[in-house]
């Protein structure tokens, strides 16, 4: 759904804004702006998507591709954008660092002519990308999850008007977290046997930010940080780091560190002696690549995550036509946040009256942008709904108590390694209930 506030520009768009955007879908907001349009042009619009297809971040990487080919398959079905047929064209930013990423991102600007790039998230300072699609004058949608993305908007919004972080900033996930664990104790779901908490963070930014703010905030809930260790990136021996926290025996275990490969081996590892402590793992435990690689090691683990996809109606329709597309190994989360993306692009695009090609397309590519603050948009993930300022989603309940203007933040156990986590928090998205985990005394 998107609220307008202004007139659109043809005879077509006046006559669809008559008949009301509320309530409609995304699909039914292109098909009728499709409806007797006649092409801007027959060349298509190049979406450029740089991203981790290998190192690293592939697992995320793939599923972000398969989700951005999924919604060109459904927006080209509807007609495309104002007839424009939707292309996209991948670069492998390779899990490495700003060079590689600049790089590509722009490789798919002046070789492939993409018109836009729209990625999930990338390695990096995560401000590269922001600084190609400004210097090219093209709209850029990611899901970073970073601080950097929010400074860096905020400080100098002339210069980066085209760049949208879809999710919100990682740094809700300590409040998000704190709160969480209080909220367990205090209605008797969990007991833990005392207040500490160990932490254990990788190198990346990320990782380090979450890690940070869990850290600063856990005394105002009432928790002390009784352990920080940093690892690298890979670990696949967690002895040493399992070896302090078994000497520490904390009521609970933070692991910000988010390779999912890295983490099924801290989970097998764990459980070879395991400590009375509640176990979360930031965000790769809801990836399938996680509980293949861990197995039974994986069950009664929590995760959370600001962007994931949600119970309902229209996170089930997703679900169940992005795993019989792509099989049920595949993993909806990731290939979610692309697909949502491109959509919510499309129609922005559409309204706005087309998409402007790179370096002298600004003023139409502004109209877009202007269009996509102005968007409420639900997907499989919940509501993009950009803050003004720093053009980044808003979280729900951590900014918004409104379910319908923020983007949920997430907690979710694994009950069966065979399947994705449920969903234990926030309200209304609930599917399951917490429960102990079988390493843990009652």
């Amino acid at each position: 759904m998107v609220l307008m506030e202004e007139k659109l520009g043809t005879s077509s768009r006046r006559g669809f804004l008559k008949a009301g955007l509320a309530g409609m879908g995304s699909a039914a907001v292109l098909g009728a702006l499709n409806q007797g349009a006649a092409a801007q042009s027959s060349d298509p619009v190049v979406i450029g998507a740089p991203l981790q297809l290998t190192g690293g971040g592939a697992a995320d990487g793939i599923e972000f591709k398969q989700g951005l080919e999924l919604a060109a398959e459904e927006i080209n079905a509807l007609g495309g954008i104002l007839g424009q047929e939707v292309k996209i064209v991948t670069a492998d930013t390779e899990s490495s660092g700003d060079d590689v990423i600049t790089s590509a991102g722009q490789r798919l600007i002046d070789r492939d002519g993409a018109s836009a790039l729209i990625a999930g998230y990338n390695f990096g300072s995560q401000t590269a990308l922001q600084n190609v699609a400004a210097d090219a004058s093209v709209v850029y949608l990611h899901a970073d999850t970073a601080r950097a993305h929010t400074e860096l908007v905020t400080k100098d919004p002339e210069r980066y008007w085209q760049s949208f972080m879809y999710s919100p900033s990682e740094l809700f996930y300590g409040t998000a977290f704190l709160d969480f664990i209080k909220r367990l104790e205090d209605t008797g779901q969990l007991k833990a046997q005392n207040k500490k908490i160990a932490i254990v963070t990788g190198p990346l930014a990320y990782s380090i930010n979450i890690a940070n703010s869990v850290k600063d905030g856990a005394a105002k809930f009432g928790y002390e940080i009784s352990l920080y260790e940093t690892v690298q990136a890979p670990t696949t021996d967690w002895g040493p780091t399992l070896a302090k926290i078994r000497a520490d025996q904390p009521g609970f275990i933070v692991v910000t560190h988010f390779f999912p490969q890295d983490q099924a081996q801290f989970m097998i590892q764990f459980l070879a002696n395991p400590t009375n402590s509640l176990v979360y793992l930031q965000y790769g435990a809801s990836l399938a690549a996680f509980r293949d690689l861990a197995g039974d090691a994986s069950v009664g683990v929590l995760y959370a995550t600001n962007i994931g996809v949600l119970s309902g109606e229209v996170s089930d329709d997703f679900t169940k036509k992005y795993l019989a597309k792509y099989g049920e190994k595949a993993s909806p989360n990731g290939g979610a946040q692309t697909y949502e993306a491109l959509h919510l692009f499309a129609q922005a695009a559409a309204i706005a009256g087309g998409v402007g090609k790179a370096y002298d397309g600004e003023e139409q590519n502004r109209k877009v942008a202007a269009r996509l603050k102005a968007s409420i948009f639900r997907g499989p993930t919940g509501v993009i709904r950009f803050n003004q300022t720093s053009q980044q989603a808003f979280s729900y309940p951590v900014e918004t108590n409104d379910p319908s203007l923020g983007m949920a933040h997430i907690f979710s156990q694994i009950k069966k390694k065979e399947e994705n986590g449920y969903i234990i928090s926030p309200t209304p998205y609930e599917t399951a209930q917490f429960e102990l985990p079988k390493w843990m005394k009652a």
